[in-house]
């Protein structure tokens, strides 16, 4: 079976969950290029490819204009092109440490996290035991017998 070559705006919105006006807008701000059929856009596999990492560097916190970038590079850069290599290679970089440092947040705010939970279950297992201690001794009083002469 041969893989499909060419996608319809409304087959990659249904693929990616996104809607076709996102599909326009990424199309308006350079990053996708479909050929066209009259009015009808038809994407290719590198279109498709090109949503998915989009989609994805969005997820990761890459901006448009980033994305726009590394896109305009990788296409530059397909004749090894050093100075465009290098640059691309900084901007991984710049983009790998700035996870790394979102990573370390998260397992902090984790462990913050891990700790007020522990320490409220332990407050409220002291409090539910004076309780039921309470309601304990409340049953178990002897009734004192006065004895009046």
């Amino acid at each position: 079976m041969s893989e499909k070559r060419t996608f319809s705006i409304s087959e990659l919105a249904s693929e990616f969950d996104v809607t076709t006006r996102s599909i326009r807008f990424y199309e308006d701000q350079g990053l996708l290029k479909p050929t066209r059929r009259g009015q009808t856009r038809i994407f290719s596999t590198k279109d498709r490819v090109r949503l998915k990492l989009i989609l994805r560097g969005k997820r990761m916190g890459f901006s448009l204009a980033e994305t726009k970038e590394t896109f305009d590079l990788w296409d530059e850069t397909l004749t090894g092109n050093e100075k465009q290599l290098l640059k691309m290679l900084s901007i991984l970089d710049d983009k790998r440490t700035h996870i790394e440092q979102q990573k370390a947040d998260i397992a902090m705010a984790e462990l913050e996290i891990n700790t007020r939970e522990a320490h409220c279950r332990e407050a409220l297992a002291e409090l539910q035991k004076k309780k039921q201690q309470q309601e304990k001794a409340t049953t178990e009083q002897p009734e004192h017998i006065q004895v009046h002469s």
